[in-house]
Formats: C-alpha cells, sequence, structure tokens
C-alpha cells in the first residue's frame, strides 16, 4: 500500500440515504479505521480542534493508539469540527482514489447527522442554525433595535450565557430585510457573453447579506454593473443549507434544496449566471449540495452556473471585458483567505483581482479565522475559536495594513474582534475593489 498519493482527489457522493449511513456499529467501525490512520498521520493538527482532541485521547489512552481511546469519547473529537473541508482539501494525502478512502469531514457529518437522528443535538444548536425564521424575526422593527442595543450591553451579554452563547462572542448586527428595500436589478446597455459568462448575474443575497450587511450586496452590483453586467437580485431564496449541514440535519438541507431549487433554474432559464457573496453558500452549490443528490439533473445545472465573485471577474477579465481604470490604491491589503473558497479548487481569484489595482500590496493569509457559522460564538468553543483565530490576527497586525478583510464577512469580523477596540474595520474584498474603482 503506497504511503501518500499524487493524484487529484475525488470527493465521493455522500450515501445519507442508504440505511448503514446512520446505522451505530458501522458509524462507530469506520471513525476507529479512520482516526487509527490519522494517528498515525498527524498532518491536519494545526487546523482546527479536532485533531489536537483525538491525538490528546490516543496520547492519554493506556495504550497509546486509537483502540485504547474509549467509544464514548469519539463524539469528542466530532463536536470540533466545523466543516471548513481544508483537511480534505489541502492536507489529506488519503481521500479516493487513494485506496484508503478517507473523507474526514464527510466522516465528520455522518456522525453529526447519527447524533441529530438520535436527539443528541443541543436545543440551542438547532435554533441559532434556523437563520431564516430567527433572523427574519431579529430583523423586525422593534426587535433588531433591541438585538443591537443588547449586542453592545455587558449585563445583557451575560444573559445570554444562559443559552450557550458566550458573553464575548462577535454578534452580527441586523437590519431591516435587504430584499424589502433595495432595487431588484441593474441593467446593461448592451450585454456581451463569454465561452463560461453570459454577462447577466444573479445574485444570491444569502440570510447574512439579507439581515447583516447590506453593504456587501451594494457594493457587489456596483462593481458588477460598473464592467458591464447586467443584476438582477433573488430576492425569493431562501437559506443554503450550509447551518443545516454543518448540525447534520440533513433532511432540512434536502427541504431547503427544493425550496430554492426553482428560485435558480429560473435565473438560469433567464440568461443568468449565479454568484453569491458569502463562499460558505457558493461552496453548497458547488459541491455540498451535489454530493448529496449527485443523480439530481437540475442540481448539476446550479453547480455549472454557480460562481463565486472574484472567480466570475477573473473570466470576465481574461476575456478583456472587465474595466482596469482604478483611480485610487488600496496601499497594503492583508487578505485573509476564506476556507470555504479555498476549498473551492478555483485558485487566488480574489488577491489576483486585488493585484490589478496599481499601487496595492496584497499579504494573502491562509488560515482559518475560527468563526465558522456558530462556532465563534458558543459559550463551550469560544476561547478555541479566538486560540485558531489568532495566527490570522497576528499577520493582520503585522501587515501594518490600509485595509483588511476576509471573503467570508463572518471571518472579517472575527479578524476584527481579536484586533480589539482599534476602531479599524474589516470589509470584504468586493467592498475594496468599489473604493478602488471610485464608484
Amino acid at each position: 500500500m503506497k504511503e501518500g498519493n499524487l493524484e487529484a482527489p475525488e470527493r465521493q457522493p455522500i450515501p445519507w440515504r442508504e440505511p448503514e449511513y446512520l446505522a451505530h456499529d458501522a458509524l462507530y467501525k469506520e471513525l476507529e479505521r479512520v482516526f487509527d490512520v490519522c494517528h498515525g498521520c498527524r498532518r491536519c493538527v494545526s487546523l482546527c480542534d479536532s485533531f489536537p482532541t483525538l491525538f490528546d485521547l490516543v496520547d492519554e489512552s493506556p495504550t497509546l493508539e486509537v483502540d485504547g481511546v474509549a467509544k464514548s469519547d469519539y463524539m469528542k473529537v466530532v463536536e470540533q469540527c466545523f466543516l471548513c473541508d481544508l483537511c480534505a482539501e489541502t492536507k489529506c494525502p488519503y481521500l479516493p482514489p487513494h485506496a484508503w478512502a478517507i473523507d474526514f469531514p464527510h466522516l465528520m457529518l455522518r456522525a453529526k447527522a447519527y447524533r441529530f437522528k438520535a436527539g443528541e443535538t443541543k436545543w440551542r444548536d438547532r435554533l441559532i442554525t434556523s437563520t431564516d425564521p430567527v433572523f427574519g424575526l431579529l430583523s423586525k422593527p422593534g426587535v433588531r433595535q433591541l438585538v443591537n442595543a443588547a449586542r453592545g450591553s455587558k449585563a445583557l451579554r451575560k444573559a445570554g450565557k444562559a443559552i450557550g452563547i458566550h458573553e464575548d462572542g462577535p454578534l452580527p448586527r441586523f437590519d431591516k430585510p435587504y430584499s424589502k428595500t433595495a432595487p431588484h436589478s441593474a441593467q446593461a446597455t448592451s450585454i456581451v457573453p463569454t465561452d463560461r459568462t453570459t454577462g447577466k448575474v444573479a445574485i444570491f443575497v444569502t440570510c447574512y447579506g439579507e439581515h447583516n450587511e447590506h453593504a456587501i450586496v451594494d457594493d457587489l452590483v456596483a462593481v458588477l454593473a460598473h464592467n458591464g453586467i447586467e443584476v438582477r437580485l433573488l430576492a425569493d431564496a431562501r437559506c443554503c443549507g450550509m447551518p443545516k449541514l454543518e448540525l447534520g440535519d440533513l433532511d432540512t438541507v434536502a427541504k431547503l434544496k427544493d425550496r430554492n431549487l426553482s428560485t435558480l433554474l429560473g435565473a438560469i432559464d433567464a440568461g443568468y449566471d449565479l454568484v453569491a457573496p458569502v463562499p460558505s453558500c457558493v461552496l453548497m452549490y458547488k459541491q455540498e449540495l451535489p454530493l448529496m443528490f449527485p443523480e439530481d439533473a437540475s442540481l448539476a445545472r446550479v453547480k455549472a452556473a454557480f460562481f463565486d465573485p472574484f472567480e466570475y471577474l477573473m473570466l470576465r477579465q481574461r476575456a478583456g471585458l472587465v474595466k482596469t481604470e482604478f483611480p485610487h490604491s488600496l496601499g497594503k491589503v492583508a487578505y485573509h483567505v476564506a476556507c470555504h473558497q479555498r476549498v473551492q479548487n478555483i485558485g487566488a481569484k480574489t488577491r489576483e483581482f486585488l493585484s490589478l489595482i496599481p499601487g496595492t500590496e496584497v499579504t494573502a493569509i491562509e488560515r482559518c479565522s475560527g468563526h465558522d457559522g456558530t462556532y465563534a460564538v458558543k459559550s463551550e468553543t469560544y476561547a478555541k475559536a479566538m486560540k485558531i483565530a489568532r495566527p490570522v490576527v497576528n499577520r493582520v497586525r503585522e501587515a501594518e495594513a490600509d485595509h483588511y478583510g476576509s471573503d467570508c464577512p463572518m471571518a472579517g469580523r472575527m479578524i476584527q474582534h481579536g484586533l480589539g477596540h482599534d476602531a479599524s474595520q474589516s470589509e470584504h474584498p468586493i467592498s475594496m475593489v468599489r473604493k478602488a474603482y471610485g464608484i
């Protein structure tokens, strides 16, 4: 058996509807097999707390091997995984086509789905991953003002500990729903397609863009329109399903997919490509949902039409269709590469685009920010999230940058949180580009 693998990894379909997928004995047998390989390799120790947790369990066991670890402790490893996919896509030499066929994050997903079905998931986690109803409620008039005020109240933040929300966790601000206030389209005078782009973009606004940071969507619309791209907002789309995927609630993921599919297909049929400003949402339609539903031809159409914003812009730039006159330099930029963008295997498109701006020096930081969707706000994982974020925060400090931020707005907020009260503000790279264009 060869030790490693130099072939490109092939993520396999997720057999989540097969009876054995949630069978206790089959799951624990596979966990033991994979944990044993990971113990012998230990390449991923620096990525997240799943691996240190596993290795500590092994090193403290009577046999110093996985067979000495109590199976009742296996879920301690699972609890620390937030499905960033970095171990599979950037570190592990044992993914298929290697004969060992290890896909650690998708095994963690299987374990999370087992726990969810067994009723072992906390009520708090079911609540805070229900983004459509919860964010909708918190965005209502009167409610959002109270919620935003509570973010700055030490007394109210301490009260949040009652449901397991850390008093120092980096919580977002809430605003009125974006789809109720923003214009739903930006027309182009002349639409020019390329071999891979139509020149028309329908924006999947995302829960975050809808309820928390409208400016990111505004800036994306402005940059696309400035480059002659017709824009339309998908105001009737629901959550992409990533929060529920991370919870292991795969039935709800399937329902959200079904509710969004007609909206997305309608945009494609009208000649639009699909773009979302949050990498996790793009990844859901590029990878996770297609692996859950490999037989779904309609979903395959959505996958082929879905792009990261800077992936899309660089495709247009290579065809000579992007404006490269930037009146303003950005100076030094400390740019955090979001995990869910890295694992899309599209290359460093954001950095490439930022580097087109004259007088701009980009420092790319390829480490996890530690936020995850909910990991950084939960009482039991906040300290670990801060530990994971520390190297990124230190790199931003050392860069002494004029601008810093991430394609993932939550990661950007985590970095800002880690920097403390220095009055600096994280910026999405698309917002930096809008500044450089002066539009």
